[in-house]
């Protein structure tokens, strides 16, 4: 039983949790705020202010020199990102499915040995990736990275789709088999409409490891057909002259707009997906 000597207490500890909370996210947004106002403004402010201090003069100057350094590898980004998440993501799926529901001789086995891409490291797979790039004749092309991060995406969007229709009752494919439905008639009709919250979990997975990747990007491509992240870092590290500080804050809120905007639209579907499936299998 609650007593009134008891409210005092709770709205205490409700008030300190909130404070705590409150200055984690202060902390968290203070780069943020550092780069978003560094993007703003010139470099004789940035050589004369302090970090946190607001801009005399507010300019685009550094978002449009940014865009006109960045954009040809912003749309390489998308040309890769966006093909790669909707195949892994709709491979995965079908993986998932025939895991959870059509099992066969070894199916158990098959997904353990499937897992072991979500353990591989990137350095791992560097140079048979390469050699058998080289071979299809896809090195150092948008086409080749969309291969490498398809294949090296598989095993988790088996895995988040296996542990998600696990927990969908079988009776339903089972009274779908009874009536004649077929195998891409039930995926279609009965599980695919019951997997937004899982699609979107892969989706925001594949979406942030491949758009964020470095290291597959810097390896795979060259020249004109690298993506965003290796156009920053060229873009913060070979500069001649003086440094533009403005430009490089700008170009960095470039490439992280599209992530942002992705969580913003489809974050709620997020933890809901993942938690789904989580007691069953």
């Amino acid at each position: 039983m609650t007593t009134n000597l008891d409210k005092p207490a709770l709205s205490l500890g409700r008030i300190a949790i909130h404070a705590v909370l409150l200055l984690a996210v202060l902390l968290y947004l203070v780069p943020l705020v550092v780069m978003l106002l560094t993007s703003f403004k010139t470099p004789e402010d940035i050589s004369t202010g302090n970090l946190l201090s607001w801009p005399e003069l507010f300019t685009a100057i550094g978002w449009v020199k940014a865009w006109g350094t960045v954009s040809g590898y912003f749309w390489n980004s998308i040309l890769i990102t966006v093909p790669a998440v909707l195949i892994s993501t709709a491979i995965g799926a079908l993986n998932g499915y025939v895991l959870s529901m059509w099992r066969f001789r070894g199916s158990q086995l098959f997904f353990g040995l499937l897992l072991f891409g979500c353990f591989l490291p990137f350095q791992t797979v560097l140079l048979p990736a390469s050699f058998t790039l080289g071979k299809l004749g896809l090195a150092s092309t948008t086409s080749g990275l969309v291969l490498v991060h398809v294949v090296y995406g598989l095993a988790f969007t088996t895995l988040f789709f296996r542990n998600y229709y696990v927990s969908i009752p079988e009776a339903l494919v089972k009274a779908a088999r009874l009536d004649g439905a077929g195998f891409f008639t039930i995926f279609r009709r009965i599980i695919l409409p019951m997997s937004t919250p899982i699609i979107m979990v892969c989706l925001i997975w594949q979406f942030t490891q491949i758009w964020n990747d470095f290291l597959f990007g810097v390896v795979f491509s060259s020249g004109d057909s690298q993506p965003i992240t290796v156009a920053l870092n060229n873009l913060v590290n070979t500069s001649t002259g003086a440094k533009e500080y403005n430009v490089d804050m700008a170009a960095a809120m470039i490439a992280a707009l599209p992530t942002l905007l992705v969580y913003v639209v489809a974050g709620k579907y997020f933890v809901r997906g993942l938690t789904a499936g989580a007691v069953k299998g």
